[in-house]
This record gives structure tokens, sequence and C-alpha cells, in this order.
């Protein structure tokens, strides 16, 4: 044995902790896009950013707009090198009525090449090309682009009443050992067709919702409202749900539990049983 082999054995020996420490890995870079019609994104991407960050060793940068409307104007609109340098997008924009099929290309660019994206509540209603949105689409067609990106459809949500949230698929390590639970009056967005035509889609939660028509009559409304996909030719990972519309529910540690494992899931630092990555939990560890 040399001389210098010696020595750095003698220190490890001597200070076993410090052999045993590695530096953590830097942290995950998340671009989080916000804006748009119908909902507080002021507050919610504050909320957001608090949670993910108290959560994982990500660090969340804002894209956020004041625009109000259903064409609500951001930077990823016209460059489709937006997300250059991040390792996953969160889209929470409300952006209905973009419908732009060369604008939307920009949007969907970064993942088309790999970037791993997560999608909150009113993204599922953001970017539609055709007007025939309310009709099954053929995934692949031309109307179905932002469609195919996320593995479902949608084209709208019943009333503002609570949901009953059940874990469909608890083997996939972003559901394993949760509960079910029931949210605040939130919004139940539909299916419009079965989302397994998506070939890429997973579904993990379904919702339940019970509505009054105006009769008077009870019913109840079930959808899909978490669930994975893989998009494009690099199979990038996508992780969605429809949940999230108000400030208690995006605030709820259950919700962010769930977005935070979406995340870690999408980017692969999400272990068998749903813990994060050596590295990539709370401040690192």
């Amino acid at each position: 044995m040399n001389s210098r082999l010696a020595l750095l054995l003698a220190c490890a020996l001597a200070f076993p902790s410090l052999a045993a420490t590695a530096p953590a890995p830097k942290p995950l870079r998340i671009l989080l896009i916000t804006g748009g019609c119908c909902h507080d994104y002021a507050a919610q991407k504050d909320l957001l950013k608090q949670g993910l960050e108290a959560r994982a060793h990500v660090v969340v940068e804002h894209m956020h707009t004041a625009d109000k409307t259903t064409r609500p104007s951001f930077p990823a609109h016209t460059n489709p090198h937006y997300a250059d340098g991040y390792d996953l997008v969160i889209h929470d924009e409300c952006a209905a009525d973009i419908a732009d099929p060369a604008m939307v290309q920009n949007v969907l660019a970064p993942h088309l090449a790999g970037l791993p994206g997560v999608n909150l509540h009113c993204a599922m209603h953001s970017y539609r090309v055709t007007k025939d949105f309310k009709t099954p689409l053929a995934p692949g067609s031309a109307g179905a682009l932002w469609f195919d990106y996320l593995g479902l459809q949608s084209s709208g949500h019943g009333p503002q009443e609570p949901i009953a949230i059940t874990f469909t698929d608890t083997d996939s390590p972003i559901t394993r050992g949760m509960e079910n639970w029931t949210t605040i009056k939130e919004e139940l967005y539909n299916n419009v067709q079965d989302p397994k035509n998506f070939p890429g889609h997973q579904s993990l939660a379904s919702g339940k919702q019970t509505v009054k028509a105006k009769d008077g009559t009870l019913s109840d409304k079930t959808a899909v409202v978490v669930w994975t996909n893989t998009y494009g030719p690099k199979q990038a990972r996508v992780f969605s749900t429809t949940l999230g519309h108000n400030n208690l529910t995006v605030n709820d540690p259950r919700f962010l539990n769930l977005v935070t494992r979406g995340v870690l899931w999408a980017t692969g630092h999400l272990d068998a049983n749903g813990h994060p990555a050596a590295g990539y939990g709370p401040q690192g560890k």
C-alpha cells in the first residue's frame, strides 16, 4: 500500500462521518407557469413554490402573468426554447382561447424534446386548437395536439362541490401509501372519452361528485382526476391532476404531497415506495 492510499484510509477510519457524507446534488430547477382566467394565480404561484420547495430538493422559478383573460401572454407562446436549462415545467395556466397551433407547438416543444411536465387544473382546458374539443378526438390527430401531451381529453367541469378522491392505482410510486380523501368544494373535470384511448395514459385516482339538478334530484358524476402519461418520441414523463381550483386545496398538504411526488416521478427522482431519491428530499436529504 503506498503512503497516499494509507493516509486516505487512515483519515476515513478516523473520521467516518466525513467519509460517508456526500455533497447534496444540485436542486431540480422547475419552471412554474401561472396566469390567465378564473383563478387566484397571484397567491397560488407562491403556495406551490413554498409547498414544493419544503418537500423536495427543488427550486421553483415563476413565469407568471397578471393577465386574467383566456388568452394570457407568455414568452412560451413565441419562444420554443423557453424551458432551456430547466428540469421540468409545471403548467398551471388557464389559456382556454389560445388556439393557434403554432403557438401551442411552441409550448409543447420542450416536452416533445423529452422535458418532463406536470399539469394542474385549468392546464387541461388550455391550448384547444379545435372548436370540436367537446367531442372525442382521435389521439394523434391535429385537434388532439394538447390532449396528446396530457394523455386525457377534458372539455368542461361541473359545479363547485366536494370531490371524493379514490386512488385506483395503489402500486404506483406516486400514490403508494396515500389515503383517499374528500376535498372542499372543487370542480370535477369531465373525461370526454375513455382516457385509455391515449396510449401512454395511466389512471391513478378517480373523483366522485354529487350534483343536484334543477329539479332537485341528485346524481353522482365520476372522472379520472390524477394520471400519468408518456409523450412524444422521447417518451417524456407527464403527471397531471385536475384538482386545484381553490387556494385552500392548493395549500392542502395532501395536494402538495401528491404534486411533489408527481414532480419527482416525472424527473426520475422518486423511488418505488414513493420516497424521494437520495439527495432530493427536503433540504437535499
